[in-house]
């Protein structure tokens, strides 16, 4: 039976609660602890991004560090790494290590630099350290559902970084619950923790086969005991992991942007199906048999991160992300020619996009919009009727930029075009003598199971309306999507080793009829 270890709350000099702080040692019974009385969750749900900002939302973004001395302590490059990290999630962080006899862990709501100060820092000793931060696709957002998981079970500890969504999860914990195991969070990382240590007798890498041989969907999973750091990455290769070599050691990242902020040396990606052991042997690999993945033997990676995930100087599967987002532009330029004046993005994803777009057409690019740095996913919700004032505060247009100039806008997708259609209205507002719209992807025409926080089916504009009716209903002049064939040519790899499921509904795995984020609130 598995609980998360809760050994109390880090208070500040204030004598308020921070967070989700404690300590575990090795070993003990097979009975854990369940979380103290004294915490209470934190609910941010009426909190966080500005609704009226219309993308889609990554879920997590995982880092590892192993330093092969054991006196030194990791813990500050692990929040290096979260913090070029940030984008890929902004409700929460923690970081937890271990020094080889306990395990040290902190956990909040909030961004990297929120979470942790110096005194934090200080008192997360060890060697070995993994971290997270997240934007929920399975659970509530609150900080008993934060990462990583720290667990203790009859062979020692665990402590697990999830990106991604299972999508058999309701299944297995049903399973598990049916077999005893009480469950303390509502997410679906806390059953992959669950049947690694149900199958810890057969060592650590026979366990995480055997947890990859039941569990379905999209991960990369970085898990830490008390003397290795394990990567892993689903058989499909949906979600992005990367390795890293430093002086003393190895790093483990989603992305690669979070090797360089701590000058560690890009060694490759995590193939599809792999677990990467890192331990004071050093670095072996190993390519797991999982069974339901072997008929297909596809590999499908989220064409999103190219299109918007991934930070623009990240290189993923051998891809430069700022390359893939500059193709798409020139090609969508090549698709969707119209005659302007002037080539705007909508900052920041967009931009490299935007400048393939103005150098394919011969039309200058220039700043037609400006972003308010300092909102960010703590500002209040506003009430509908103040919306679009919050897109004002987000975004503002550069009038003097823009008056009496026929603007191409590019943009990197539209999924409810509630936001486009306020940034056409204001940019028309400031004198813009036309907006042609332009998308550096397809329409969003689905929604994503594997951990890419996207509305239903029924809300995404790109499956009800034609790109005209869109054009209409967001007062563009135009509007033109980049095909599904240039987005994969843009990215330079086959359409079969990638998923296009948002935009085709050919999904690499058999998926629910509908998915809840919230599948195991209120159980």
């Amino acid at each position: 039976m598995l609980d998360e270890l809760g050994a109390g709350r880090l208070h500040g000099s204030d004598g308020s609660a921070g967070g989700r702080s404690g300590f575990s040692g090795c070993g003990g019974s097979d009975m854990l602890c369940t979380m103290g009385s004294d915490i209470s969750p934190l609910d941010i749900s009426s909190g966080g991004i500005l609704p009226c900002y219309d993308k889609l939302r990554e879920e997590c973004g995982v880092a590892g560090i192993y330093s092969s001395d054991p006196a030194k302590d990791v813990a500050r490059s692990v929040y290096y790494c979260l913090y070029a990290l940030q984008h890929r999630g902004q409700e929460s962080a923690g970081i937890a290590t271990t020094d080889g006899l306990q395990t040290h862990f902190h956990k909040e709501m909030g961004l990297v630099p929120e979470v942790f100060d110096e005194d934090i820092l200080k008192q997360l000793k060890g060697y070995i350290g993994v971290g997270h931060v997240r934007y929920s696709t399975t659970g509530d957002s609150k900080v008993a559902n934060a990462q990583p998981l720290v667990v203790r079970y009859r062979g020692g500890s665990i402590t697990l970084a999830h990106n991604g969504n299972l999508v058999n999860a309701a299944e297995l914990r049903h399973r598990l619950e049916e077999d005893g195991v009480v469950f303390q969070t509502t997410i679906d990382s806390e059953v992959i923790v669950n049947l690694i240590a149900r199958f810890s007798s057969e060592g650590i890498v026979g366990a995480m086969e055997r947890a990859m041989d039941l569990i379905r969907g999209a991960y990369t999973l970085i898990v830490m005991t008390e003397d290795c750091l394990i990567g892993v990455r689903d058989p499909f290769g949906l979600r992005p992991l990367c390795i890293g070599r430093t002086e003393d050691g190895y790093v483990l990242a989603s992305e690669s942007c979070a090797l360089d902020i701590i000058g560690a040396r890009f060694i490759r990606d995590a193939e599809p199906g792999e677990i990467i052991v890192i331990d004071k042997a050093g670095l072996r690999a190993k390519q797991a048999r999982v069974k339901h993945a072997q008929a297909g033997n596809r590999r499908a990676s989220c064409i999103f991160e190219y299109i918007y995930f991934a930070r623009p100087d990240s290189i993923i599967d051998g891809t430069s992300v700022y390359e893939a987002r500059k193709n798409a532009g020139r090609i969508l330029a090549e698709e969707h020619p119209v005659d302007a004046d002037l080539v705007i993005a909508v900052p920041d994803t967009s931009i490299p996009a935007a400048v393939g777009y103005a150098e394919a057409s011969g039309i200058p690019f220039g700043e037609g919009l400006i972003k308010n740095r300092y909102v960010g996913r703590t500002f209040i919700q506003p009430e509908q009727e103040l919306r679009e004032t919050a897109v004002r505060l987000k975004l503002n247009p550069l009038k003097h930029n823009i008056s009496g100039k026929r603007i191409v806008m590019i943009d990197d997708s539209i999924v409810r075009g509630t936001t486009s259609r306020q940034i056409v209205n204001s940019l028309k507002m400031a004198g813009a003598k036309e907006v042609h719209l332009r998308i550096s992807s397809p329409p969003v025409t689905h929604s994503c199971y594997f951990g890419i926080d996207t509305p239903d089916r029924e809300q995404l504009i790109g499956a009800r309306k034609t790109p005209e009716q869109i054009a209409e209903a967001i007062g563009a002049d135009s509007l033109g999507y980049l095909s599904v064939d240039c987005l994969v040519r843009s990215v330079g790899k086959p359409a079969e080793q990638l998923c296009l499921a948002c935009f085709t509904g050919d999904y690499p795995m058999d998926v629910p009829q509908a998915g809840n984020k919230k599948v195991f609130e209120g159980r």
